[in-house]
């Protein structure tokens, strides 16, 4: 009797530490950020000068250069909770909505590493309806000219921090992707840059598959 008595202890203990630690590894790896702190990038994009871009978000490991994975994300308000996808690359859009901020609305995250080991990444792209493999000249124009917009825009006060665009950059999947192209472009270690001259030449570009995201590439 006795042993059945310990038993009936010791068990029902065991349960509750199993639980509270679960409950602990799930709050450790669970990330709430304030919308507001998204908010304040996106509105940024408000406009249609720069219609074509957008931020991407992820989160950094710490020392490194790889992003901590994502397993589920998702706005929260007292109302609702909004789903958001998450990219194979570990990234993720929010929308643009003041209502949300008023709201006081979370970026929930449920991470696979811990949260205190992963810092806010903030990726300036283009959006996805503009990733194909043919551009007119006047599409690739206009993809510069937003980014030049932009960083216009947000060096208006302090330009001597601010970065200028001199080309864009096409990213593609595959970073060992070599290869030259009919216009004399070459995509080098899954990048090809165009420089602003080249642009500005009025070019159409053919691209051999679907790119991941274009980028300005900045200078000093």
């Amino acid at each position: 009797m006795k042993k059945w008595l310990i038993a009936a202890c010791i068990i029902p203990s065991c349960v509750a530490v199993a639980q509270q630690t679960n409950q602990q590894m799930a709050s450790t790896n669970t990330l709430n950020v304030e919308y507001s702190s998204f908010y304040s990038h996106v509105r940024k994009l408000d406009d249609e000068e720069t219609s074509a871009l957008q931020f991407a978000f992820g989160f950094k490991r710490v020392q490194s250069d790889t992003l901590c994975r994502i397993t589920k994300a998702y706005i929260h308000t007292q109302k609702q909770d909004i789903p958001l996808s998450v990219t194979n690359e570990q990234r993720f859009t929010v929308p643009s909505e003041k209502a949300l901020k008023m709201a006081k609305a979370e970026v929930v995250l449920s991470l696979v590493e811990p949260k205190n080991q992963c810092d806010m990444s903030v990726q300036l792209e283009t959006k996805p309806k503009w990733l194909k493999t043919q551009y007119s000249a006047n599409e690739l124009a206009t993809l510069f000219t937003q980014y030049q917009t932009f960083f216009d825009d947000m060096g208006s006060f302090l330009s001597f921090l601010m970065p200028s665009v001199d080309g864009l950059v096409v990213h593609f999947t595959d970073t060992s992707l070599h290869k030259t192209l009919a216009n004399g472009l070459v995509i080098e270690k899954g990048s090809l840059h165009m420089t602003k001259e080249w642009i500005n030449q009025g070019r159409s570009l053919t691209l051999p598959e679907m790119p991941l995201r274009i980028t300005a590439n900045t200078t000093k």
